[in-house]
């Protein structure tokens, strides 16, 4: 008998950002690049055909989400950015934007058929603004804000859920330790909470940020609360599976 095909992941991770004249831009990520390889053996674990990029431009980042049109799916398409953004965007490590809404429109049913029935997972670990949730950082994602983003963020394509880290218009927390967002993710993935069905679970995501998070050192006290919205149409337990052997890393 056939072995069912495994589900596909993105994991996505800028961590270094340059201008158009070569200079640095934003702050370096430090923590990212260890979050994202835990977040790589993590999911390979679960079974998960897992693809780990670092460092792509705004360009790249869209080319990686058109090559997805040609791939082999499973059950499930999970996707984590993690990048320095603005509400509606992610940057680039080309320190340009990257549309959300461009990415889930390339993958909407009428642009990739492909993956018409499959249910789509997006995590995005990014600033969707400057403010803070006054509720070890010395660093948080965010760029500089132009209006002409926020003005584009249409409604997802159908079976897709995306959760961000954060609310609209607030900053997503990082640390050389990592992201209280993907930290409390990881949590759930190594835990027996995988096996909760997926709003459930990313609920649990968000108790455990909102309770159990917050900043320290310049930014301290203030808080993060997750948030996530969704159009499936029946329940789905996409890391519900017994977790194989330790995967080799990255």
């Amino acid at each position: 008998m056939s072995q069912p095909r495994q589900s596909r992941a993105l994991v996505i991770v800028n961590t270094d950002f340059w201008s158009s004249d070569g200079d640095a831009a934003f702050g370096t990520r430090r923590g990212a690049k260890r979050e994202a390889e835990k977040l790589f053996n993590a999911l390979s674990r679960l079974n998960y055909a897992v693809e780990l990029v670092h460092n792509k431009t705004a360009k790249e980042i869209e080319d990686l989400y058109l090559q997805e049109r040609c791939r082999e799916h499973g059950e499930y398409f999970v996707s984590i950015i993690s990048s320095h953004g603005e509400e509606g965007v992610v940057f680039g490590c080309d320190s340009e934007p990257v549309k959300l809404s461009r990415v889930f429109q390339i993958l909407s049913s009428e642009k990739c058929p492909v993956l018409r029935k499959i249910p789509k997972i997006f995590f995005i670990q990014a600033c969707r603004g400057r403010e803070l949730d006054q509720g070890v950082v010395v660093e948080c994602d965010s760029g500089e804000p132009n209006p002409e983003w926020l003005l584009d963020f249409p409604s997802i394509p159908p079976q897709t859920v995306v959760t961000f880290a954060c609310s609209p218009g607030y900053v997503a927390f990082l640390n050389p330790a990592g992201s209280m967002f993907l930290q409390a993710l990881l949590k759930v993935l190594e835990g027996e909470e995988r096996h909760l069905e997926l709003i459930r679970l990313l609920t649990r995501v968000n108790g455990q940020v909102a309770l159990h998070c917050q900043a320290r050192g310049t930014y301290e006290g203030c808080k993060q609360m997750p948030c996530f919205v969704t159009n499936l149409l029946e329940e789905v337990f996409p890391f519900s599976v017994p977790i194989t052997e330790e995967a080799g890393g990255v």
